[in-house]
């Protein structure tokens, strides 16, 4: 019986009956991992469906403590930790050894930190680990781990192992439910305020992966337990009062959808609050889900769902393996945006059944007093049939997953971290140019007037002389020596993501006075407020050089937004993409393309397509240029650039 079963299946004077809302309540949960995992990259919000999961795991599991409390006066721990344990390690072994025997037979380049990856998750301590040694959650790149996304299964696990101990606290000594509820309440603020104070800009780590931090939807979901108990839900209402509760539920739904699409994971907004209220918005639709006389709980539950929510746990282990695996496989998955996702799907959702049926499932019911005897019984055969030959693919994935694990080179981690590291080089070399750009923008703006008539004298200028620097910088770029001169006069702001960073250097060595702004993981929702603060800062340029849609699709209104924030007296130059690894770079490019022909004050450099047949361009990911990459990169910007200055 899984833990939604148990806590809908309650004696009631002496007879057996059941609760609804329990499977909307896995639904709605359910919604919240696929939002999570599937559509972080299509909606800038996805990642918001884990306050969801957490706000209705805090009420099931509370509601099932506060069940077996009124019923026995007491709570068996050590029940609820053996079913925890029998019901999630299994499969977490599982996928941890054959994601490690697949890297070590087709994809060493993953290996790297393997063992504390591997012992870090068997203890639910990996999300710490994440926030000293791990990649952002929203950068796609950089060798991405196929275990980032159990960050949340450690953070879970530590709640279920220390609640059933708080809840005996306060059950015992809080006579009145409502206190309990109150003071889960105060400490889910608590929790925010400190997602508030210990949130960086620069390193969302700390408060994304942090236990402390995201304990607000938990909190928040167990307090509701305490005042809307499963078991004192009248199935009886009058009519006025069921549609004001699917009114409410509609309305909620709604806030929740605009705030996913309106809250960016990299958002100083999202952390100053914008996670605390989608989390309080999750809490008032799980109450509205678990009344039973709601009618959401019947729309939100079909049998799809049902078979879908009893697959989710194994959905949820394989999904990042198998499309990070096979994105290492199919590394053109944009030439067939359609029908990439639909097979990685189909690998999932095909992994995760042969999971459910043939290890979830018996592992369940198996009676873990007898492995000895079973493990003898599998090499002598006797009582096992051909039950036995199974061990044969378990002790060979086993030992080459050993053998991955034990032999992983110690510089594997100091390869998979060359991009990163690069980026943080190029980062603090950027932060040290920008300063000196700062200070000379006033001179800059006065003088803007001579540069423009000295940019246009230099055009086609043959006999243009450059001193030994810009000897450098023209050799290097491949430019003539009036495209060095003019580019040292062209005023220019750099908003990006981390290609913007890559190239950060590059650019600022051919523009001398480009202020950058590059960020790992940056969004295009988030250029609006960049784009309004330099301006109120008076520190952007009338060229303006985006490149961002590395790391989600965009659309027109969100190109409108960054074209009517910049202003009609500044040009938009925007970088189209290269992403093949990724299903949105034709659907990226089109938009930008569209864009061009809308906007008079807004050009595409096309580096999409004068990289296109350039694999050596590009570093293992097939999106990040290298050395020779950036400075092909540098020179088509430049030369639009010139191209347009007048």
């Amino acid at each position: 019986m899984n833990e939604s079963q148990e806590s809908v299946q309650l004696l009631n004077d002496g007879k057996r009956r059941y609760i609804t809302g329990f499977d909307g309540l896995r639904v709605l949960a359910l919604l919240g991992v696929i939002l999570y995992h599937l559509m972080p990259y299509i909606v800038q919000g996805g990642y918001l469906g884990v306050p969801i999961f957490f706000a209705v795991s805090g009420y099931l599991i509370t509601d099932l403590f506060i069940q077996e409390w009124d019923r026995t006066g007491k709570i068996k721990i050590g029940s609820f930790f053996i079913r925890r344990i029998k019901r999630l390690y299994p499969t977490l072994i599982v996928v941890l050894l054959a994601s490690t025997a697949y890297m070590t037979l087709f994809a060493r380049n993953l290996l790297g930190q393997i063992r504390s990856v591997i012992w870090t998750n068997l203890v639910f301590v990996y999300n710490w680990w994440e926030v000293g040694h791990g990649q952002s959650y929203f950068d796609r790149y950089n060798g991405e781990s196929p275990f980032t996304h159990l960050w949340y299964l450690s953070v879970l696990v530590q709640y279920y192992f220390i609640w059933p101990f708080v809840m005996v606290i306060l059950l015992k000594f809080l006579k009145k439910r409502q206190r309990s509820a109150l003071l889960l309440f105060v400490l889910a603020i608590v929790s925010a305020i400190l997602m508030a104070v210990l949130f960086s800009p620069n390193n969302t780590n700390r408060v994304y992966y942090g236990t402390d931090t995201r304990m607000a939807p938990y909190l928040l979901g167990a307090a509701l337990s305490f005042v809307w108990p499963s078991t004192r839900l009248s199935s009886v209402v009058d009519r006025t009062t069921k549609t004001i509760m699917n009114v409410i539920g509609a309305v909620t739904l709604v806030f929740m959808i605009v705030l996913t699409f309106g809250l960016s994971g990299t958002s100083a907004l999202t952390y100053h609050g914008g996670m605390l209220i989608f989390s309080l918005l999750s809490v008032l639709m799980i109450a509205i889900v678990a009344h039973p006389a709601a009618s959401w709980d019947k729309w939100l539950t079909n049998p799809f769902f049902k078979w879908l929510g009893s697959r989710s746990y194994a959905i949820y282990l394989y999904q990042f393996p198998v499309m990070i695996f096979y994105e290492q496989i199919v590394t053109n998955i944009a030439k067939h945006p359609i029908l990439n996702p639909i097979i990685e799907t189909a690998i999932i959702l095909g992994i995760s059944e042969l999971s459910y049926r043939f290890i979830e499932i018996p592992l369940a019911k198996f009676d873990y007093k007898q492995t000895w005897t079973t493990i003898k019984s599998l090499f002598t055969g006797k009582g096992m049939g051909n039950k036995r030959f199974w061990a044969i693919p378990v002790v060979l994935v086993t030992a080459i997953a050993a053998f991955g694990a034990t032999t992983a080179p110690a510089n594997t981690a100091k390869k998979t971290d060359a991009l990163q590291s690069k980026l943080a080089k190029n980062n603090k070399e950027t932060d040290k140019k920008n300063a000196e750009v700062l200070k000379k923008q006033k001179e800059n703006q006065k003088a803007a007037e001579k540069h423009k008539a000295e940019v246009k004298a230099l055009k086609g200028n043959k006999k243009v002389k450059l001193n030994k620097k810009e000897k450098v910088v023209a050799k290097d770029y491949g430019l003539q020596p009036s495209e060095v001169k003019i580019a040292e006069k062209i005023p220019v702001t750099g908003i990006g993501d981390s290609i913007m960073l890559d190239v950060s250097t590059d650019i600022q060595q051919v523009f001398p006075s480009a202020y950058i702004s590059g960020k790992v993981g940056r969004q295009v929702w988030d250029a609006p407020d960049i784009v309004k603060s330099l301006k109120s800062q008076g520190n952007l340029s009338d060229n303006v050089l985006i490149n961002l849609g590395t790391n989600s699709p965009i659309t027109m209104q969100q190109i409108g937004d960054v074209v009517n924030d910049a202003g009609k007296n500044r040009h938009i130059y925007w970088v189209n993409v290269h992403v093949p690894t990724q299903a949105w770079e034709g659907s990226v490019n089109r938009t930008l393309a569209k864009a061009a022909k809308k906007y008079k004050n807004f050009t595409v450099i096309d580096w999409h397509d004068l990289s296109q047949n350039q694999p050596g361009w590009f570093g293992g990911d097939h999106v990040h240029p290298n050395e020779q990459g950036s400075k092909a990169f540098t020179k088509l910007v430049t030369q639009q650039l010139i191209k347009d200055a007048d």
